[in-house]
């Protein structure tokens, strides 16, 4: 009952409950923007950014989610808008775990025992940007297709394909390299 408690109060523009919520959820959003943006400083802003809109948007908040999901969505929104508009590389995947969802279609992220994390960390950085996002949202966020096509604002469809497209570019990428053949 807490998490309701201090939401509300957040509504009503009480400082101490959002100081509150913002202490709890500073950290861990910090991380989640370090995964797409490489500069620290940027993170930073990011987090900053996306508190700002969620206390502004506070009313948009049905409880449908937990608060932090909530917050963790707006957080990656706005990481991939400053990627956009900066046209970066995806951050460096430092001990991030992949995470793989199992889903009703051909889902075989498989490879040879030869490629390593690292392997994988490269392969996916080396990705287009439209495929680079909706591998990283399901692998390593852990998003389903419904999620991703809410977060980047495009089809269900288009996910999946997107996603099935990435799949291949990034085996591909691993195989090309483990046969010494990298371009």
């Amino acid at each position: 009952m807490f998490q309701v408690d201090i939401i509300e109060k957040c509504k009503q523009n009480d400082r101490k409950a959002q100081l509150k919520v913002y202490n709890q959820y500073c950290n861990g959003m910090l991380v989640v923007a370090q995964r797409f943006v490489k500069n620290t400083m940027e993170a930073e802003d990011v987090v900053q950014e996306s508190f700002i809109k969620a206390f502004t948007k506070l009313e948009q908040y049905k409880a449908e989610v937990t608060f932090g999901a909530w917050l963790k969505r707006i957080v990656i929104n706005k990481s991939i808008d400053l990627l956009k508009s900066k046209k970066q590389r995806l951050v460096d995947l430092e001990d991030v775990q992949l995470k793989v969802v199992d889903d009703n279609y051909n889902d075989d992220w498989s490879v040879t025992a030869e490629v390593s994390v690292s392997d994988v960390k490269i392969a996916i950085q080396q990705l287009p940007e439209k495929y680079k996002y909706v591998v990283m949202l399901y692998l390593i966020e852990g998003y389903d297709h419904q999620e991703i096509s809410e977060i980047l604002n495009i089809s269900e469809v288009a996910s999946r394909t997107q996603l099935s497209r990435g799949k291949i570019k990034l085996k591909a990428l691993l195989n090309r390299e483990r046969n010494g053949t990298e371009s």
